[in-house]
């Protein structure tokens, strides 16, 4: 059955909707304007992220690093991160197991 979510504030200039879920998996799209920020955080959730459009620089446990559209990447469990869009864009994440606190 098709479920849909609403789409809400996450960070200043970041949006965020839920795609899709279950109990072990969720896809989330996160929508950013330019220079808005993913703030810095943890989470026991394993985290890959795909690029769906725009630029944006990434911290990973104090790494930096810039991507754009079409690259993907994992973040492990517990790894501190965040990022800045450089321009408008939209991120793909899916997490495992799913974050209940999106919902």
């Amino acid at each position: 059955m098709l479920q849909t979510y609403p789409e809400v504030d996450a960070d200043p200039g970041v949006r965020r909707q839920v795609l899709s879920e279950n109990e072990t998996l969720m896809v989330v799209a996160f929508r950013f304007k330019e220079g808005a920020q993913g703030k810095l955080h943890n989470h026991p959730h394993v985290q890959s992220t795909y690029v769906e459009s725009g630029r944006f620089t990434f911290t990973v446990d104090g790494k930096r690093f810039d991507v754009g559209p079409g690259d993907s990447f994992v973040i492990p469990s517990q790894a501190r991160h965040g990022c800045t869009s450089i321009t408008p864009g939209t991120l793909i994440d899916t997490f495992t197991p799913r974050r209940d606190d999106f919902l």
